[in-house]
């Protein structure tokens, strides 16, 4: 039974229990899925470096939260006299709009230097299989050029990477500590490419390993 069928129904005097329910039915708004709402968010990174200071951290966070966008991912660390922050954030078109407008005034209340940049959701690649490298050695110059250039040459992809220095307490030298997560291709022997780089890491005096990661 139609809506105009059950309204004449009304006005003659005949029971329409079912009209509201109808009337509501024809009104439902489209459905709207979670995936249909992630897949219209915006993405974007923030790169700050600013002097240490008392804080910081709560000033930036609450900035993002009035913003009405969400940190997926963050790195944070204090180099020299700088705290660095990297940030991953999602938000609506219009949230991320909101905080893009508001960084120039951060910017000047944390007396930083704030870089901004939309991205896109990396897309996952079956053809390669992520790998964890760690090499420990006496400090020297020109290690990580010599690895990455090594990873170049057999078209290895480097997806992150972070480098440090510390004192031996057994022979009082600086050491070299690097830690890497790395895509390989799945054509080819795995095998014989890390044996090859276990070879070379031999011949640098690199104490190193590789190993899938976890």
């Amino acid at each position: 039974m139609s809506v105009s069928d059950l309204t004449r129904n009304s006005a003659a005097g005949y029971p329409c229990r079912g009209l509201a329910h109808a009337v509501l039915k024809t009104e439902n708004p489209p459905f709207v899925t979670t995936q249909d709402t992630e897949s219209m968010k915006q993405q974007l990174v923030l790169n700050i470096i600013a002097t240490h200071q008392s804080g910081l951290v709560e000033r930036l966070t609450r900035t993002i939260r009035d913003s009405g966008t969400g940190i997926l991912d963050s790195r944070m660390t204090t180099m020299g006299n700088e705290f660095l922050v990297i940030m991953l954030l999602s938000g609506s078109w219009d949230s991320i709009a909101k905080l893009e407008g508001s960084l120039p005034k951060l910017e000047k209340e944390l007396d930083a230097r704030i870089i901004s940049k939309r991205t896109e959701k990396r897309q996952s690649n079956n053809k390669r299989i992520p790998y964890t490298i760690e090499i420990v050695s006496t400090d020297r110059s020109g290690v990580i050029h010599d690895v990455a250039k090594f990873l170049t040459d057999n078209q290895i992809e480097i997806c992150e990477l972070y480098t440090s220095t510390y004192r031996s307490p057994h022979t009082d030298l600086t050491m070299f500590s690097l830690h890497m997560i790395v895509n390989i291709p799945v054509e080819g022997s795995i095998a014989s490419l890390r044996t090859e780089f276990m070879d070379f890491c031999d011949q640098m005096n690199l104490d190193a390993v590789m190993e899938p990661a976890k």
